[in-house]
């Protein structure tokens, strides 16, 4: 039997596509709305359709699940230095989102792989109930997910525009609440990691004391 090519899985391709789209976004962000905006959203749409396509195929792997993790992290960490240079006065907000965010998927991976779970999307259902809800809910993820993320493109996007619409104006407002609240859920996911970890520690030092 021909050994199988992980690298060449249907999501992993997607998520190529996606990293290359989200290049090209950061490299015209700077200097050119339009199509910085177009390639970054066509990312992140992509972005459910590798879970569909892996759940479909049978095509779910370690490697992709770091792979989609690592492109979130890192892209919505670039938009945010990018509005850091736009929002001058907002930067330690922006440098506060980017911290919480990376340190509390780092952290909730690292703690969730060390408890044998096979991915960070994979939670111990007894534990947390706002993490519980937060992963086993798709809908409630997608909604905070693609919530936060049109946010932070809208911040983006209205800073190019003198006389924004009043749709864009209200959608900014209406999903700047959830921005804080994904903000606050990555502090729960540090505090929930930490004490996991602490947990693991705690089990081993026993271990050897016994």
């Amino acid at each position: 039997m021909a050994e199988e090519n992980i690298f060449l899985f249907v999501p992993n391709l997607i998520g190529y596509a996606r990293i290359a789209l989200a290049l090209l976004a950061l490299y015209f962000m700077p200097t050119s709305p339009v199509p910085a905006i177009i390639s970054y959203l066509i990312s992140a749409l992509l972005d459910a359709f590798d879970g569909m396509a892996a759940r479909s195929l049978n095509q779910g792997t370690k490697f992709g699940a770091m792979l989609d993790m690592l492109t979130d992290r890192c892209v919505t960490m670039c938009l945010l230095v990018n509005l850091s240079l736009l929002y001058p006065q907002c930067t330690f907000l922006f440098q506060l989102s980017m911290t919480l965010d990376v340190a509390s998927h780092w952290l909730h991976l690292h703690s969730s792989i060390m408890k044998g779970s096979s991915s960070h999307k994979t939670i111990d259902l007894s534990g947390n109930p706002l993490l519980r809800v937060y992963y086993t809910s798709r809908t409630v993820l997608f909604l905070m997910c693609s919530g936060n993320e049109l946010f932070y493109c809208l911040l983006y996007v209205l800073h190019f525009i003198q006389d924004p619409p009043v749709l864009l104006q209200a959608l900014l407002y209406l999903s700047a609440p959830v921005a804080v609240l994904k903000s606050g859920i990555s502090v729960v996911h540090l505090v929930t990691a930490a004490r996991n970890l602490a947990a693991i520690d705690r089990a081993e030092r026993g271990a050897r004391r016994d």
